[in-house]
């Protein structure tokens, strides 16, 4: 039973959904590591609150086998190359102070073994907390545990979550994280790995405010490219969604997908033959987190980048429609003060003109280089090269960039 009251009041799970409001922010990049990365964060926290984010991403801050944190090994040591527990816990306390909510990145998947057991494989974790056995490796990466419930992650052992034992400890450890040391957000790695049922059930257990899931895998493509419709890419997103119970948010990689492709001359890629948008904000938008980048598709990985010269259009779609969108790191504080500038006044006029998750959007022109559509009856947007403007004397013009311009009534 939680005690105080600050954390009982925290409980309703559905809250922060149903009110549709967050814009989060990626505050890491593959590179963060190299910075003496909490310290870094702490001098931006008051940018950070002042923007208009409700939430940040921090990466992993739990001891990992590599320097990035994604293979983690003894979870309750807080001492990573991102920085001490100490410098952690002092940014977390910044950060409830300029209101901005802490998002753990929970990287249970897979755990790096710290000795040999079954058949040679490093798959025992003897010497540190949740001293767990090969019983709680999946079989299919060496363990004695059942067949993972999803796709595995190579070259490490898989975490084997059917496994009552690993659910409690996973759990008992999500419930530390928020209760203790003060995340209040998760960001699942890896989703693909293992069955949504587990997120709902660890959701359940340690009631985050907001969850979202990485459930990525590839888009649909053809000979010639990306294809038009992506309904299935989508929704595997959403059968995702609905077997973590409803409980979390994923990522919307259908949208960067398409968009990424869009605004170099295809625009018309942006609306679906139903009308609506063609990513998973065009089917549920109040479970979609849009972004253009993160650490792996951008950064110094760049594995499937959004092209670089168009990133303000790509930030004027996503910051004015429906879905919870999300703004990299490196776009809003490596790539100059005008596009951060730009990307604040694209917060500032979602705000003010209350677009949230579940906004109302007609698309009016979908065309190779112009897109144009109105949100919430209030706000009108358009990307591309062609020259546009509603029609109808209540529009003002509220902002405007290279290939990108927004009006509100």
């Amino acid at each position: 039973m939680q005690d105080s009251n600050e954390n009982s009041q925290q409980t309703d799970i559905g809250a922060a959904l149903r009110n549709g409001r967050e814009i989060l922010f990626q505050a890491f990049n593959w590179e963060s590591h190299k910075h003496d990365w909490w310290r870094n964060l702490e001098r931006k926290v008051p940018d950070i609150g002042r923007s208009g984010f409700t939430s940040a991403w921090l990466p992993p801050a739990t001891h990992s086998f590599a320097p990035e944190g994604y293979l983690p090994q003894n979870l309750y040591s807080l001492n990573s190359k991102y920085g001490s527990e100490h410098l952690l816990k002092g940014l977390l306390q910044k950060m409830k102070q300029h209101k901005v909510r802490p998002m753990a990145d929970v990287v249970i998947n897979h755990r790096v073994g710290t000795t040999k057991g079954h058949g040679g494989m490093y798959n025992r974790y003897n010497g540190i907390s949740l001293s767990w056995d090969e019983h709680a490796v999946t079989s299919c990466t060496g363990g004695l545990g059942n067949r993972s419930t999803g796709d595995n992650f190579h070259g490490v052992p898989n975490i084997d979550h059917t496994q009552l034992f690993v659910r409690k400890d996973i759990t008992a450890w999500l419930q530390w994280l928020r209760n203790n040391v003060g995340f209040q957000d998760f960001r699942f790695d890896f989703a693909r790995g293992y069955s949504a049922k587990y997120v709902k059930e660890y959701i359940e257990g340690a009631k985050p405010i907001f969850s979202v899931g990485e459930y990525w895998d590839s888009c649909n493509y053809n000979g010639h490219g990306l294809d038009y419709n992506q309904d299935s890419h989508r929704q595997r997103i959403i059968n995702w969604i609905d077997g973590a119970g409803q409980l979390s948010t994923a990522f919307d990689f259908t949208t960067k997908g398409i968009l990424q492709e869009a605004v170099k001359g295809q625009l018309w890629r942006l609306r679906d033959s139903q009308g609506k948008p063609p990513g998973v904000i065009g089917w549920w938008p109040s479970r979609a987190v849009t972004f253009l980048d993160n650490h792996d598709t951008g950064s110094t990985q760049a594995h499937w980048p959004f092209p670089s010269n168009h990133i303000m259009e790509g930030y004027a779609y996503i910051l004015t429609h429906p879905g919870i969108p999300s703004v990299f790191y490196d776009h809003f504080y490596d790539w100059g003060d005008s596009i951060h500038d730009q990307i604040v006044k694209l917060i500032d006029i979602r705000k003010h003109q209350d677009i949230h998750s579940r906004s109302s959007i007609r698309i009016l022109e979908a065309q190779p280089n112009l897109y144009s559509a109105i949100i919430g009856e209030k706000v009108c947007m358009k990307i591309g090269d062609s020259s546009w403007c509603p029609t109808g004397r209540e529009w003002t013009m509220a902002t405007c960039g290279h290939r990108y311009a927004i009006w509100h009534k």
